[in-house]
């Protein structure tokens, strides 16, 4: 019997750049957690922003932001995970030598961001809503620090991926260097990730792997897809994410559905 479910959000739950849930998935999860499953958001965005997705039943659900470096239940932080200073401050010196990449900053009130590109700061702070702070130089502030993201808004593909590996050929050996979306890389804490945030869950609600249920569809997912018992990849997924699945499915609310379904036999 499933008794947890985690769902990634930009690209999972969320499809086409929707800054929404529908109706149907926000009733789905409801549905869930009034039967005793647990669901937990896991996603990349900040907890805050989490929060605002889910308005609706936000007090019902676990939240796993900013890609497993902040755990949060009830309100509690369940754990956390910290990029130190120095490195991110090299990180961050390198990507500003690229033209093609805006940096975001994750901490624990907001995340940071300068004001370079118009379009790059009307998506973080008008689309997406985040709980954000313009500064003039982000590598003159300080930490701690939850994680680095880094945006192509031009949404090359190519380029995306050359950097990416450029990036995990230079930091690759002190920090996880991923694809977190068709536009962003992220850095993600040291000893931290989608799996192990969950994993601190999945003790805290007595829950056994073989009891729950993931959904991603980006390298950021692939712990989270590989820790639990039954696993789905998006039908659009980054490549070589759908060999960590167990499944391929277009839509996570069929297969929502499919679980409810299950519980009424």
């Amino acid at each position: 019997m499933i008794k947890l479910i985690a769902s990634d959000l930009d690209g999972t739950l969320l499809h086409n750049g929707a800054q929404k849930l529908t109706p149907r998935a926000i009733e789905l999860i409801h549905e869930l957690t009034q039967k005793g499953i647990h669901f937990v958001a896991a996603s990349g965005r900040q907890y805050d922003n989490e929060r605002r997705l889910f308005s609706e039943i936000k007090d019902e659900i676990s939240y796993i932001g900013e890609n497993g470096s902040i755990c949060i239940h009830q309100g509690k932080v369940i754990s956390r995970g910290i990029i130190a200073d120095d490195l991110a401050c090299r990180i961050i010196d390198e990507v500003k030598k690229s033209p093609n990449f805006d940096i975001l900053i994750s901490r624990e009130d907001a995340c940071l961001i300068e004001d370079n590109h118009e379009a790059f700061v009307n998506h973080i702070v008008n689309v997406m809503q985040n709980t954000t702070k313009i500064v003039d130089d982000l590598s003159k502030i300080e930490g701690p620090f939850l994680k680095i993201a880094i945006c192509n808004m031009i949404d090359d593909t190519k380029v995306i991926m050359q950097y990416l590996e450029h990036l995990q050929e230079m930091f690759g050996a002190e920090i996880k260097v991923v694809t977190s979306g068709n536009i962003w890389i992220d850095f993600i804490a040291p000893g931290t990730n989608k799996g192990a945030a969950l994993s601190n869950l999945m003790k805290l609600f007595h829950v056994k792997p073989k009891e729950c249920m993931a959904f991603g569809d980006q390298q950021n997912d692939l712990e989270m897809l590989e820790l639990v018992g039954h696993s789905y990849a998006m039908s659009n997924s980054a490549p070589g994410v759908s060999y960590y699945a167990d499944e391929v499915t277009d839509s996570v609310e069929d297969v929502l559905e499919d679980v409810l379904a299950s519980l009424d036999k």
